[in-house]
């Protein structure tokens, strides 16, 4: 196998060794995320949306004991929003912002793969073009005496960077939205529980009783 890429890479050159390498580090920053996302508890939120559930009808006693038993990583921002004041402004844009934080902590290596997946075809094009040249040189030098399998074998090893640049982009496209749209989720999840929370009818009623804004006398 080792052997077969060094092949490889040797008929590429140094574009294919490049890409080579934009492979490797493709595939550590998707495994790096995926186990990120795994212990960060990404998508694991059914306490916490319980204990905002709870929260909301006024059970402030069991939102705080459902939410101890979240393991997301946005429960201790939830905690904090349990106890801060909704009038607070300074306090919900503190709570904001550590979310964010925690969002931006969770998108590292966004950008790498976002990158990868925009210049690895680039990558590809310039080594085809580059073996382009060298194919028709070749065939230049060779005069009169043209020989067919020269520039079609010139062509199919300009074409193979193309190739590996399409195999890396491709993939680092795809889990790149995928990362993507779990975030978005992420971030509707977190505005809706903060907003439940902090929000003008987000104070906590008496165990039993209903929230809800009160009725006015006019009414």
């Amino acid at each position: 196998m080792i052997a077969r890429l060094e092949g490889v890479i040797a008929m590429g050159g140094p574009v294919i060794a490049l890409i080579a390498v934009l492979s490797v580090g493709t595939l550590a920053v998707i495994l790096y995320k995926l186990w990120q996302f795994r212990a960060s508890g990404v998508g694991r939120h059914r306490a916490l949306r319980a204990a905002v559930t709870e929260w909301d009808r006024g059970a402030v006693s069991a939102a705080h004991r459902t939410l101890a038993t979240s393991q997301s990583y946005l429960a201790p921002v939830m905690a904090r929003a349990f106890a801060a004041d909704p009038q607070d402004g300074a306090a919900t844009r503190r709570l904001i912002a550590e979310a964010e934080a925690r969002f931006a902590r969770l998108e590292r290596g966004f950008r790498f793969l976002d990158t990868v997946a925009q210049v690895a075809p680039l990558l590809g094009l310039f080594g085809t073009v580059l073996g382009m040249i060298e194919a028709f040189q070749a065939l230049q030098s060779a005069g009169a005496q043209v020989d067919p399998s020269l520039l079609a074998g010139g062509i199919w090893v300009a074409l193979l960077t193309t190739a590996a640049g399409l195999a890396v982009a491709m993939p680092a496209s795809v889990v790149l939205s995928w990362f993507e749209a779990r975030m978005a989720e992420e971030r509707t999840l977190a505005d809706h529980a903060l907003s439940v929370v902090l929000g003008p009818d987000g104070r906590a009623a008496p165990e039993g009783s209903p929230q809800g804004r009160a009725v006015p006398a006019y009414a």
